[in-house]
């Protein structure tokens, strides 16, 4: 049964390792593709701020919604 786990282990890791390697950076002409606004995250920024508002309300905190900070309000 440990055998399985290990051999199971060795290949979802080899899978994920192969899966990496071909990727290959955007070429200089497709870059205009990627900038259309319809490859937005929110199609309307006034909503996509009023989101933020009452979500930052309803959690009584602010700026908990970017990559940086801790969670611990030492922002």
């Amino acid at each position: 049964m440990k055998r399985v786990g290990l051999l199971l282990l060795t290949f979802t890791l080899t899978s994920m390792l192969s899966a990496c390697g071909g990727i290959e950076p955007v070429a200089a002409w497709e870059r205009g593709y990627l900038a259309d606004p319809a490859m937005t995250w929110d199609a309307s920024p006034t909503e996509a701020q009023l989101k933020n508002h009452v979500y930052s309300s309803k959690e009584a905190s602010a700026g908990g919604n970017g990559a940086a900070g801790g969670g611990c309000g030492c922002n």
